[in-house]
């Protein structure tokens, strides 16, 4: 008998341990590691390029400048297209069969880099994983918005956003540790996507939207006046204050000699780590904070930024690096969160692949604008673009403070 009750709390601690909850019921921890290991993909497209690019140069010695750049960039200008298509194609297909599609393509580029020995055929695999990437990218934050609800769903969205940026660092890392031995295997970290892959097939075909009393609401337009364009500009700007540090940094210390090009990469995967830390903590950063959650996280970037302007030593640059980092990664997860709390559940992954996308278009518009801006003003100083985010960060921050009642800041 004794026997008997033990054998049936095991059971039911087991079932009980592999259900995690979800506001209105569980899910089991298959489908919670699907969406944490798609959060681990989206960090990826580009990233094993970058090690490699100066191996490259002496490997494809006919290879243009053009050439080269489009290896590092192309995926992520193909990106932007295919998050529209997909949050589009998420209202009227399959969502899972959608999702195993664009994790099917990225997964078969991954396989196929390690054997590639054609700068051309390296080109057209670049641009195809973009199209894979593009297509999963929104469901790293829309299954959190299908299966979660209230503080569940805000924990799980900060709790993806950290694991995409402490993946970013983590397989950063690989790519150029595995570059040392072959070039070829710097894009094993691709294969990451394996997983996410085999996981997806647990996922639900229509997953059982969240918020019941939200169904009768309408999908925002990428074009309604006042929602969720507020939160796509947001978006957008906060990325481009945040890429100034990886993008900047390594020249900005060269020029202050501070340090050398290791140390500057370890500040940026420092940059990288503080983002992830907010998200895991977020839903008790909001209970204290409340509406001066944005306006705190702004302060906090303001101030890095500005120990950047101060040309202060190595220990304050570091602190102005993790404010920046600690700032970014907590409005990350408030805003899609923002995006999916007043609007119909069955439109979630649409309205999250509009505000996703401003990030890759930040990625990709940064290098024009910070180049039209340094003809404007006549400066190429390695200073220059931190001055510039500098003004724009305290001048946002102030406003923030004055509208930190609204809907989209508050």
């Amino acid at each position: 008998m004794r026997y008997t009750l033990m054998v049936v709390k095991t059971s039911v601690l087991k079932k009980s341990v592999m259900k995690i909850k979800t506001g209105h019921g569980s899910i089991s921890l298959s489908k919670l590691i699907a969406i944490y290991s798609i959060s681990m993909v989206t960090s990826l497209p580009g990233l094993a390029i970058s090690p490699i690019l100066g191996k490259l140069e002496t490997i494809f010695h006919s290879a243009s400048e053009l050439q080269l750049q489009m290896l590092e960039s192309l995926p992520s200008f193909i990106i932007i297209p295919f998050i529209l298509l997909a949050g589009k194609l998420s209202l009227k297909v399959n969502r899972r069969k959608l999702l195993i599609a664009g994790l099917a393509i990225f997964f078969g580029c991954s396989v196929t880099y390690p054997f590639i020995n054609n700068l051309s055929f390296l080109l057209f695999i670049s641009g195809l994983l973009g199209v894979g990437a593009g297509m999963v990218i929104p469901f790293s934050t829309g299954l959190v918005a299908d299966y979660f609800t209230g503080n569940y769903r805000t924990k799980q969205l900060g709790i993806v956003s950290a694991i995409t940026n402490f993946a970013l660092v983590l397989a950063t890392l690989l790519a150029g540790f595995l570059a040392g031995i072959s070039w070829h295997l710097s894009f094993v970290v691709y294969c990451i996507s394996g997983i996410s892959l085999y996981y997806a097939f647990s996922l639900d075909d229509n997953p059982p939207y969240t918020a019941e009393e939200n169904q009768n609401k309408p999908v925002p337009s990428p074009f309604h006046p006042h929602w969720p364009v507020k939160l796509m500009l947001l978006y957008y700007l906060l990325t481009l204050l945040a890429l100034t540090v990886p993008l900047n940094l390594s020249l900005y210390m060269h020029n202050l000699q501070l340090g050398n090009y290791d140390t500057s990469g370890t500040l940026i995967s420092v940059f990288f780590l503080s983002m992830t830390l907010p998200g895991l903590f977020i839903n008790k950063i909001l209970e204290h904070l409340k509406q001066y959650t944005n306006f705190i996280s702004m302060v906090l970037i303001s101030a890095g930024l500005i120990l950047f302007t101060l040309k202060a030593g190595l220990f304050l640059l570091t602190i102005g690096v993790i404010a920046i980092g600690l700032g970014y990664g907590t409005m990350q997860p408030v805003i899609y969160d923002r995006t999916v709390s007043n609007i119909n559940p069955k439109q979630a992954i649409f309205a999250l692949s509009l505000v996703m996308v401003m990030n890759y278009v930040a990625i990709v518009t940064y290098p024009f604008l910070l180049r039209l801006l340094e003809n404007m003003f006549h400066s190429d100083s390695a200073y220059f673009p931190f001055f510039l985010c500098m003004i724009l960060s305290v001048a946002f921050t102030i406003f923030v403070f004055f509208r930190r009642h609204t809907e989209t800041l508050g």
